[in-house]
């Protein structure tokens, strides 16, 4: 069935009009024919006439009244604006000279009648062969049309057209690309090029949606969102080590902790010999006990540290303020980094750890030993050749130095690269492909997020009425869930899917080492408790100075001289009971040496035993 165009209308009226203006003219009288000249000077001499009568004349033609002004124009005319439906021609506007096109259906009944249009029409699709997405059915029968073909976007496409009522037929696209611009030739290849060509009235696949290819064909809305992640291998698993009981804490605490228990030490010495509740009478019974001595000896007091760092304790007990203010804080750092340390001692022990290179895209661009690439030409090496972070323009510069090359032709190449190169070949591609293929293949992982963001559309020509159509039953399918259902089909159980459970690996929790940022604060701690204990001996220290000076009337300066001498002297580790510590203890009630267990009268050393009593 064929239908007038608007031209076509047109010339007829002029000529129905022409031929009506004619036959009044000849009527009113008489024409006489004579052969005329085009090219001649003098005019016809019915012409002005002529003009005239059109001028007066109206006829009703297709195109509606024909009717010309005194100027010779038609300017009253209007046309119908009509489309074709399933029920036959349907007007949908009119158009004026004045008002121009009018249209009297409403977005939703012109989308209607795209609907309506698209029914028992069948559309050409290309694709390309990629799983899941679309691959050739594997059966001993002989297959023909679309049977041949199976994957996600062809249950994709069989879904939508169920939704919208057409018919297609798959077409694999020749070169097998995507669609790139070819410079040398000034065209597309590929899917692209098959819409370009008008081979195809729509292009499916795992064909990313790029600001190039939007500028020359129509996008529907993304039937599913990815980006570029790293294909590599599983960690290997890590051997044991034999002081692994250290691994609960970094290095960095460890020489933290020991520093701090050296400066502990020697701060419970210094505090201990400053102040002067901390030398007590001597209860020795072979020494003259009129002296004073200090229990914390450099020695004792490395020991009294070492003992609470171990949650043992020691014989020695702190007397003085300072001494038990260091010792609590002490206490206090040892309680929480000995229980941080039991609490990941176990983790450590029971979950057994893995030694992966690499761990995100950073860590492939900071070295050279392990070699990395992607599909020549696709969106992936888009990505990195037109990237402006400094990290991914290394990653190309250097993948665009390999030799032999390090980009593949197809990503099952890649992945049989990534198999057979023993830790020494990472792939890049879509995070969606290498989910399939570790369902699949158990040594392989993806390593590090995603290092863009990007989306699956299914194409069509450029100013194609039917994209509005197809993204209303994409986002029909993805309301419904029928997207995920596919998803789950294709990628968990489909083709071998779902072989790989969630192992080791994923399932346990991985043990950190605690670092400074996990126990910096009860550093914090001990350093302010050390400070406030310092401050508390000096002020002990200064006090007793100035109280014996003024007993002995003598300078504050020479009494705290000679205290600090003593004090600071490592070796002595007792003094001689002046008058003034014998003030000092007024009051107070001291035991006979017999009570400490001494004899009454202590044998001189050496001496013979008496014979026995027969």
């Amino acid at each position: 069935m064929s239908f007038l165009q608007t031209e076509v209308a047109l010339m007829y009226d002029a000529v129905q009009l022409f031929v009506k203006a004619l036959g009044d003219l000849d009527r009113s009288r008489r024409i006489e024919v004579s052969p005329l000249d085009c090219d001649g000077a003098s005019p016809w001499v019915y012409g002005t006439s002529l003009i005239n009568y059109m001028k007066l004349v109206q006829v009703s033609g297709l195109t509606g009244l024909i009717k010309l002004d005194a100027e010779g124009f038609r300017r009253d005319v209007t046309l119908d604006i009509v489309e074709l439906t399933k029920d036959g021609l349907e007007r949908v506007g009119r158009w004026d000279p004045i008002n121009g096109a009018n249209y009297t259906r409403s977005y939703s009944d012109v989308q209607q009648g795209i609907v309506e249009s698209l029914q028992n029409k069948t559309l050409i699709i290309t694709s390309v062969l990629a799983a899941p997405y679309t691959m050739l059915r594997e059966t001993s029968l002989p297959m023909s049309g679309n049977d041949r073909y199976e994957g996600f976007c062809v249950d994709l496409i069989n879904e939508i057209s169920d939704i919208l009522g057409f018919n297609f037929t798959i077409k694999i696209v020749e070169d097998g690309q995507h669609g790139k611009f070819d410079e040398k030739l000034n065209r597309w290849n590929g899917m692209i090029g098959e819409l370009l060509s008008q081979k195809a009235d729509l292009a499916i696949g795992d064909l990313t949606i790029t600001y190039e290819r939007e500028q020359e064909v129509d996008f529907t809305m993304p039937w599913m969102n990815l980006g570029i992640s790293i294909l590599y291998r599983k960690p290997m698993r890590k051997t044991p080590n034999l002081f692994s009981f250290l691994s609960p804490l970094s290095l960095d605490v460890w020489l933290y902790m020991a520093t701090a228990y050296l400066a502990v030490s020697l701060l419970l010495f210094v505090l201990a010999r400053l102040s002067p509740y901390e030398w007590v009478p001597s209860m020795s019974c072979l020494e003259d006990n009129s002296k004073l001595e200090n229990q914390y000896s450099l020695n004792n007091s490395l020991w009294f540290t070492m003992g609470s760092l171990l949650q043992q304790g020691t014989e020695q007990q702190p007397k003085a303020v300072s001494t038990r203010i260091v010792a609590g804080m002490w206490w206090f750092f040892t309680l929480i980094m000995i229980s941080s340390y039991t609490a990941n001692l176990a983790a450590f022990l029971t979950v057994e750890r893995l030694e992966s290179p690499i761990e995100s895209a950073e860590d492939l661009a900071k070295q050279t030993k392990i070699k990395y690439g992607s599909l020549y030409g696709g969106s992936t090496w888009n990505f990195f050749s037109t990237s402006k972070l400094p990290t991914y323009q290394r990653m190309f510069s250097f993948m665009e130095s390999q030799n032999p090359s390090v980009y593949t032709r197809s990503n099952e190449e890649g992945v049989k690269r990534v198999l057979k190169g023993d830790g020494q070949y990472a792939y890049m591609m879509e995070s969606s492909s290498i989910e399939y293929i570790t369902e699949r293949y158990c040594d392989l992982t993806q390593v590090g997020g995603p290092l863009d963001s990007k989306s699956y559309g299914i194409a069509l020509p450029p100013g194609s009425p039917y994209s509005n159509a197809i993204s209303e039953a994409v986002l029909n399918l993805q309301e419904r869930g029928k997207l995920h259902e596919l998803w789950t089909r294709w990628w968990k159980r489909k083709k071998g899917g779902g072989q790989c459970k969630d192992d080791e690996s994923k399932s346990s929790s991985k043990a950190n080492e605690l670092s400074l940022n996990n126990v910096g604060g009860v550093f914090v701690v001990l350093l302010a408790g050390m400070g406030l204990a310092s401050v508390v001996a000096v002020c002990e220290f200064v006090w007793k100075s100035r109280k014996l000076a003024t007993q002995e009337h003598g300078s504050v300066w020479t009494e705290m001289g000679k205290e600090l001498r003593l004090a600071l002297s490592f070796e002595a580790s007792s003094k001689s009971m002046r008058r003034k510590d014998t003030e000092q203890e007024k009051g107070s009630t001291f035991l006979p040496m017999e009570s400490y267990g001494c004899p009454y009268n202590p044998p001189q050393y050496p001496y013979t035993p008496a014979a026995p009593v027969s």
